[in-house]
């Protein structure tokens, strides 16, 4: 039995845009600007435009390739910390305007924005609050009003936006002093003319998981204190940052526990805030050549892929194009091994073949309703019930490379710990202990042999609501 009180951590539900987003799963970063021609991660603001003309540069190459590995959407760094911008903003001469690429008449937000409704990929962009170039930098409400200006164009002339991402980089203006982003306005002003995208790390929709290596937490929850949003506010980036201030903080985005039961048990004010994972597929965010034989490895970023979107959190994968605005023919190639990759290991559901049983049922909520991937139907055991038992049975033995489990997030989150076993000839053999389930657990079992599968629910919140189960077979690269 779950604790009455606990019903108000199933009260917390997510908005359509953070579904819609979660449901994006995997899509890529792409860090380009003055950065790459300077071969430097930051620069400064005094760099020319004159040294950014990426010759052979298409968008459709970058799209291609991010398709090719099975990701549904592109972030454009469409201005970094340097205040260079990739569209002929009218508020500034640090442009590509000024630009010998394309004679000052291009416009790579556009030529990408262009690329990704042609091939079906989601646009995002991602606009650094700090700006080394612009000498209104510090100013207070001054720089706010350029900054909601640039947001403006990217949010009005590039069709619809599925992400804005936003960073806590910040400094000192020209005049010495500390520049404090005017958030809410900023929200506000997204909400107004890009009401379905997601705002994301510093911003109210989606979290950053707290590193940029990769790394994933064992249960990622999707409900947290509402006071997880300050900590986005100071990122990593944020070099400019008071350690006091960032250790004052009493929920912190790296923190190994943010959302269990024992953590929100006094939290009065609780938001839904999904992770993202965000990382590199190099070392570096922006190309260098140095890195073209540093290309992470497919089992690397398999194994990302896996704790991210098969962990509960999105996976965002950062690929930078060369000088000549093309990505490297490595990371091209890596692209094209992920995807296949996942193909096969997602292709067979051997689900359709099996009988399912599960104890009880609810009328209108029995096992079948969780053979398709939606949240129209879903299987919940009976009221006031934490915990359910699920038996999957083939005629004969079957190779199983992934289970997919998929609560109706609609619904909230509720599971709290599962285990998956096998049949063996003396009995139940346990074969994975999990913890969260959320909008989406992958199950790696690795081509374990077996007629019978079971999947118990240990603990739940309040009775636990799977949208989906599927079990798929193993492919060759498993054994």
């Amino acid at each position: 039995m779950y604790l009455k009180n606990d019903e108000r951590l199933v009260q917390i539900t997510p908005h359509k845009r953070q579904i819609a987003h979660q449901s994006t799963e995997f899509y890529s970063f792409v860090h380009f600007t003055v950065n790459t021609f300077t071969d430097r991660e930051w620069g400064d603001g005094k760099e020319s435009p004159k040294i950014f003309n990426p010759a052979r540069l298409d968008a459709e190459q970058w799209v291609r390739a991010v398709k090719s590995a099975g990701m549904k959407g592109l972030i454009l760094t469409c201005k970094h910390h340097d205040g260079f911008c990739l569209w002929p903003s009218k508020h500034t001469k640090h442009t590509i305007e000024y630009s010998p690429y394309k004679q000052g008449k291009g416009d790579i937000v556009k030529e990408t924005a262009d690329a990704c409704r042609k091939y079906g990929i989601k646009f995002g962009v991602y606009l650094s609050p700090w700006d080394m170039n612009n000498e209104l930098y510090g100013r207070g409400k001054e720089y706010d009003d350029f900054f909601i200006n640039q947001l403006t164009e990217l949010l009005t002339n590039y069709g619809e936006i599925f992400s804005v991402w936003f960073d806590g980089a910040c400094g000192e203006g020209p005049n010495g002093k500390k520049q404090y982003y005017d958030w809410e306005r900023y929200y506000a002003r997204i909400r107004e003319l890009q009401p379905d995208a997601c705002i994301s790390v510093c911003g109210p929709d989606i979290r950053w998981c707290g590193n940029e290596a990769g790394h994933t937490r064992k249960a990622e929850w999707s409900v947290v204190p509402e006071r997880a949003k300050d900590s986005e506010i100071i990122a990593e980036k944020s070099q400019q940052t008071d350690d006091a201030e960032f250790r004052q903080r009493k929920v912190d985005a790296r923190d190994s526990d943010l959302g269990s039961r024992e953590i929100l048990k006094n939290e009065n004010a609780l938001i839904w805030y999904p992770a993202e994972v965000n990382t590199s597929i190099r070392p570096g965010w922006f190309w260098h050549e140095s890195e073209n034989d540093k290309v992470r490895s497919l089992d690397e970023l398999i194994n990302i892929y896996y704790n991210s979107v098969g962990g509960n959190a999105t996976f965002l994968l950062n690929i930078p194009p060369t000088k000549d605005g093309l990505f490297h023919e490595n990371d091209v190639k890596r692209l094209s091994e992920i995807g296949e990759y996942l193909d096969k290991a997602f292709k067979e559901n051997l689900t359709a073949t099996a009988t399912l049983t599960a104890d009880s049922m609810e009328k209108g909520f029995d096992i079948e309703n969780a053979l398709s991937d939606n949240y129209d139907s879903y299987y919940t055991p009976e009221k006031e019930k934490s915990n359910a038992e699920i038996i999957i049975s083939w005629q004969e033995n079957q190779n199983i490379g992934n289970i997919v489990l998929k609560e109706n997030i609609l619904n909230s989150q509720r599971v709290e710990e599962f285990s998956v076993d096998i049949m063996e000839e003396d009995g139940w053999k346990e074969v994975y202990k999990g913890t969260v389930i959320g909008y989406k657990r992958i199950v790696p079992l690795k081509n374990i042999t077996a007629s019978r599968i079971r999947i118990r629910i240990k603990d739940s919140r309040c009775e636990p609501q799977l949208s989906f189960i599927a079990v798929y077979k193993a492919v060759q690269e498993e054994n």
